[in-house]
């Protein structure tokens, strides 16, 4: 754990969810030789409906069985065979994981969808989104906490020695806080829920679980205040589409984590090295004026994003050139 109470080691690095492929196996092997420091529970949405990042948070809810219907996620009647494909996907996650990393001691990242985009993703049995309905999204977080809460506990009963860091996926938030869901329609979009009830929904989720909590979400307009009001201990972006750095360096200055996105997550031209990855975290920190000694203490080095995209030549390249790039600012 870092000197400012961080979940992590100094100079960690580690992935933010999904990577290429369908061999589970073949993944958490890669991601634990790879990212030693802070391993994830990969994702691998190539297998389908189920492990996808809404499907694969849906199999968790309690009491709120879901669906597919038309290619998109719904409320279902009663729990059916789309949820039990998810469910028994992230059983077998947990069961390999356990196989390969028995002995594992020290903190250990999973991923799960938040509430805002889980309701502005799952629609309601009668048509349009949860996100609709203030009591529906009342209901869904509350199904939510209470989901993981069980899942972290399933975690640590497999896993006694590591302690459990959850990341909640939220890349619908900004659009979300701003009004722009559009309607199945097109022709118009959800109101916006007011940043008020946004953090009451986020706080409840990460209380109930009662394990340090990451946010991530890929966006231009994050809104860092609201995440750590919320109870997050830190924030996973990607550093190219920072804009207004003032947000994020009023957090970190108040001691926030930064999972920070260095890494592009589709190859264009050859992979990046883990100079090029620490020389961009470097150039972001020393812009923001704070003493180098705290830089790998509060930075996690990461892709930008998830690697479901790419190769598995590349991605193995990335996350190898994070943990790198982290031991690189650690030494500094």
């Amino acid at each position: 754990m870092s000197d400012l109470g961080l979940p992590w080691t100094v100079g960690a690095a580690t992935g933010l969810g999904s990577l290429p492929g369908t061999d589970i196996a073949e993944a958490q092997r890669i991601v634990l030789g790879e990212l030693p420091a802070l391993p994830h529970l990969p994702e691998l949405p190539a297998r389908g409906p189920g492990a996808d990042l809404v499907g694969r948070t849906g199999g968790l809810l309690v009491e709120l069985p879901i669906e597919l219907y038309a290619a998109r996620w719904r409320v279902a009647p009663r729990p059916g065979r789309d949820l039990r494909r998810a469910r028994d996907l992230m059983e077998r996650d947990l069961d390999q994981l356990a196989e390969q990393a028995e002995e594992y001691a020290g903190p250990l990242k999973i991923q799960a969808a938040g509430p805002l985009t889980l309701a502005a993703s799952i629609e309601l049995p009668i048509g349009g989104r949860m996100l609709r309905d203030p009591g529906a999204l009342r209901d869904l977080t509350g199904s939510l906490a209470e989901g993981l809460r069980g899942h972290v506990e399933a975690v640590s009963r497999r896993l006694p020695r590591a302690s459990v860091l959850l990341q909640l996926d939220e890349p619908g938030l900004p659009a979300v806080l701003a009004g722009r869901v559009p309607t199945e329609s097109g022709l118009g979009a959800y109101r916006a829920v007011e940043s008020g009830d946004a953090r009451t929904l986020l706080s409840t989720v990460i209380e109930a679980v009662g394990v340090p909590t990451v946010v991530h979400c890929c966006a231009p307009d994050v809104p860092l205040e609201l995440l750590r009001s919320a109870g997050a201990i830190g924030a996973a972006l990607d550093l190219s589409l920072l804009t207004d750095l003032d947000p994020l360096g009023e957090a970190l200055d108040a001691g926030f984590g930064l999972l920070a996105g260095a890494a592009p997550t589709t190859p264009n031209g050859r992979a990046p090295t883990s100079a090029d990855l620490a020389d961009r975290v470097r150039t972001l920190w020393d812009r923001l004026g704070f003493p180098r000694r705290r830089l790998a203490e509060q930075v996690v080095v990461t892709p930008a994003c998830g690697l479901a995209g790419a190769d598995a030549a590349y991605a193995r390249a990335v996350l190898a050139a994070c943990r790198d790039a982290g031991r690189r600012l650690s030494e500094q």
